[in-house]
């Protein structure tokens, strides 16, 4: 079952690049953009993860923290961190639970799918944007909600 728009983001508890366990509820009080992507230093994930690299600021500005998840290990995030300067954290998904959870999968459940969620500061998902191939669309839409939600 997917996770829908007005629907309260499941918590989760997963590894860092580092190791370091990170759960959502540790954000509560900022809002949150969790994007799930397939595979750490693919040519698509790649152009996603420096999209959001480059709006980091951005995103910050808006209150909200950007954390990336994959089934990549640890040490693949990292080495993916350090090879593209990426400012934010990617979380391990080791057999998926946590994407199956969101119900971010693809085509007929066999790929992995590249579905980014808004979280609001209340851990309310505000806006979920699923697209394979609109790598940059992930970015602008998610920094969009944010700042409909900073005037609403």
């Amino acid at each position: 079952m997917a996770v829908k728009v007005g629907d309260t983001a499941p918590d989760f508890t997963l590894p860092s690049q580092n190791g370091t366990p990170v759960s959502l509820r540790d954000f509560r009080g900022k809002a949150v953009v969790l994007y799930f992507y397939p595979k750490d230093d693919t040519p698509g994930c790649t152009a996603e993860s420096c999209a959001f690299r480059d709006q980091y600021e951005v995103f910050k500005t808006a209150g909200a923290e950007v954390i990336g998840v994959s089934g990549d290990s640890p040490e693949s995030h990292q080495k993916f961190i350090t090879k593209y300067q990426l400012p934010f954290t990617l979380l391990s998904d080791k057999g998926d639970q946590v994407r199956k959870q969101y119900g971010a999968t693809a085509a007929f459940g066999l790929f992995p799918g590249r579905v980014t969620y808004v979280i609001d500061n209340q851990g309310v998902v505000r806006y979920v944007f699923d697209s394979m191939f609109n790598f940059k669309g992930h970015v602008e839409e998610a920094l969009k909600t944010l700042q409909q939600l900073q005037t609403a």
